[in-house]
């Protein structure tokens, strides 16, 4: 038991990492979008900012070209808080380009 609770930690940690190594700068990173593409819907998502700010043109595009089902499967990930990225405002964001949001999300 002692092994499994140490793995978990673990799993998640390399989760982490290969998401970051994946979103660096020109890498094609996570569900169809570069880091660059996720950083313009960053402040529209934001934890700290209160109202968050709308999305821009940039970040609409960048969804519009993205996998919405993939990247709903990351809305309970750690690295949302790495970003400082509320998921919540995170999975409104299509709605408020005009996009349609994946049934199961």
């Amino acid at each position: 038991m002692a092994s499994g609770s140490k793995a978990l930690p673990v799993a998640v940690a390399i989760v982490v990492l290969l998401v970051m190594a994946a979103a660096a700068p020109g890498a094609e990173a996570v569900c169809g979008m570069s880091n660059e593409q996720f950083m313009s819907c960053q402040p529209a998502a934001a934890k700290t900012t209160d109202p968050p700010a709308p999305p821009t043109k940039a970040c609409c595009d960048a969804l519009g070209g993205a996998d919405l089902g993939c990247l709903c499967g990351y809305k309970s990930s750690p690295w949302m808080n790495l970003y400082n990225i509320d998921p919540e405002r995170a999975m409104e964001l299509p709605a408020k380009c005009g996009l349609a949001t994946p049934p199961n999300c």
